[in-house]
């Protein structure tokens, strides 16, 4: 007993026999762990993790083809009436259903998704090309030049786009052309701010100084250096206004200063629809579900990028 408990009180000591030499591998060294990515496969990855933004991106997919193909799914146009199905309810013929002059609710929704979606696309582009300029030289420039172009923005945002509407109106007439041209003479300074304070940042880092060193022009340093570093907020931003667009779209038709009859769009079906609401409520649901639905995937989607793209967030 006592020989055990010396045994236990004595210190082990380590001897070479207890270790075993595995050897060197020199193509471990090399290995890499984590594959390396480019800023947006990495973005692209995060993407992807966000279910939420993906199954956005897939409904606003289906909403975009289905604007194409939807009033082809039936064999009426959408401005056909037959009066012998006025304000009929939805069923196996009609999807969803007929308005007070017999015309075809569904072909109608896909065909004012087509406009709706347009003046979003095209006004959105308007804003997005004016505003990155328009930012991009009031940040760069700086000094006197940059608080005159700022203040010029807000002298336009203090105009009500509802006012531009009935001023272009008056100009210019009713239709399309007038609702892009209003909702791009508003829209575009929220992007010229956002690039503006991304360009004041990035002006003072040392690939701009060091092109400048080189001889690199203005519009050169603005162009090739500015612009692209600033593309993550511009896409967040740009996923934000299409929405804004659609909404603004729908309101202008919805309180009569959009397209004219008989071309359909989500603000003018709702319109339409109210007065049938407490009567033929399917009327108005179908094409302010559809208003929502779109809205609501733009949203999520741009969180899902301005998380994605944000580079404080990668991993």
């Amino acid at each position: 007993m006592a020989d055990i408990q010396a045994k236990q009180g004595e210190k082990l000591q380590p001897t070479q026999d207890m270790f075993e030499i595995v050897g060197k591998d020199a193509t471990s060294y090399e290995k890499i762990v984590r594959p390396s990515l480019t800023y947006w496969a990495d973005a692209w990855r995060r993407l992807k993790e966000n279910k939420l933004a993906i199954v956005s991106l897939i409904i606003l997919m289906i909403v975009i083809i289905m604007a194409f193909a939807g009033p082809k799914m039936r064999p009426w146009e959408y401005d056909y009436q037959d009066y012998t199905v006025i304000n009929k309810n939805p069923d196996s013929v009609h999807w969803f259903g007929t308005d007070e002059l017999g015309r075809d609710i569904f072909v109608r929704c896909w065909e004012g998704a087509k406009v709706s979606l347009f003046v979003a696309l095209i006004s959105t582009i308007i804003n997005v090309t004016i505003g990155i300029i328009y930012g991009g030289i009031s940040g760069y420039v700086g000094g006197t030049t940059d608080m005159i172009m700022m203040r010029f923005i807000e002298i336009i945002y203090s105009i009500p786009t509802l006012l531009w509407v009935i001023l272009l109106m008056v100009v210019l007439g009713q239709g399309l052309d007038t609702i892009i041209i209003a909702i791009s003479i508003t829209g575009w300074g929220g992007m010229a701010r956002i690039v503006r304070g991304q360009v004041l940042q990035l002006k003072q880092m040392e690939f701009v100084l060091a092109a400048k060193t080189l001889g690199a022009d203005s519009s050169r340093i603005i162009a090739k250096h500015l612009v692209p570093n600033t593309m993550g907020p511009i896409i967040i931003n740009l996923t934000f206004q299409v929405p804004g667009a659609i909404f603004t779209e729908a309101m202008l038709s919805y309180i009569g200063l959009g397209i004219p009859e008989p071309y359909a769009s989500w603000g003018t079906l709702a319109q339409r629809g109210t007065r049938m609401l407490l009567i033929h409520p399917y009327q108005l649901v179908f094409p302010a579900l559809l208003i929502c639905i779109t809205m609501l995937a733009f949203n999520i989607l741009g969180d899902g990028l301005r998380d994605s793209l944000d580079p404080k967030l990668r991993k």
